[in-house]
């Protein structure tokens, strides 16, 4: 059966990276679909951005229930009794690091993206911004993008349009895609939940404010 090259899926957080990924995509394709997850995260608040920004921007959007992965490993984006490491550790991944998630988030997604004989998965993971995360990097991605072909035998592509942008440069991709304002004052980043600039101290506001001064910075 031919395959539907018209049609991409996008892996949605609600954050800055993925919902520039989603208007990466519907620059790009007739028709996005866009996956978020619950998977009992304490910024759940990030799920409502999702499904604002799909709304608003006319997006078919559908969440799934990972509730699961809660239960598997501890760490501070699902434990209520375990603050967010401000600064990267020394040895180690970060405590915001839950295993498996890209793996699982992609491996549901390829699942949905076969039954819609689609083949283009997208996700806004990057390993030039990578927080120390192991399943943001490009080895990976290419490792399961393999795995799942040979899983369902089907052509799958994983596509990163962030792989090897700073977040500076994602920004930049922001403005480009004239949705810089959106990215701003409608997605949340931010671990504790605080969405447009976040609580400005926790990892993934620091990442975002950094790259977003370079970008002001870039401009003058």
């Amino acid at each position: 059966m031919p395959r539907n090259k018209k049609e991409a899926v996008v892996v949605l957080s609600g954050g800055q990276d993925s919902t520039t990924c989603l208007f990466w995509a519907k620059k790009r394709y007739e028709k996005v679909y866009a996956i978020s997850f619950d998977y009992g995260q304490k910024h759940i608040k990030e799920l409502e951005c999702a499904k604002a920004i799909t709304k608003k921007y006319d997006v078919e959007h559908y969440i799934m229930d990972l509730s699961l992965l809660n239960q598997l490993a501890p760490n501070s984006l699902t434990r209520a009794d375990i603050k967010v490491d401000e600064d990267a550790p020394k040895v180690g991944t970060p405590n915001s690091f839950v295993d498996g998630r890209n793996m699982l988030f992609l491996s549901f997604v390829a699942v949905y993206v076969k039954q819609k004989n689609i083949t283009d998965i997208i996700t806004g993971v990057s390993q030039s911004d990578f927080s120390g995360y192991p399943d943001c990097r490009d080895v990976f991605i290419k490792s399961l993008n393999t795995t799942l072909n040979l899983a369902m035998d089907y052509e799958f592509q994983i596509i990163t349009p962030l792989m090897w942008l700073d977040k500076k440069e994602t920004w930049e991709l922001a403005e480009e895609l004239g949705v810089l304002e959106v990215i701003k004052n409608e997605t949340l980043t931010c671990y504790n939940g605080i969405m447009g600039e976040g609580c400005g101290h926790c990892p993934a506001c620091k990442l975002r404010k950094k790259g977003y001064d370079a970008f002001l910075n870039g401009k003058k």
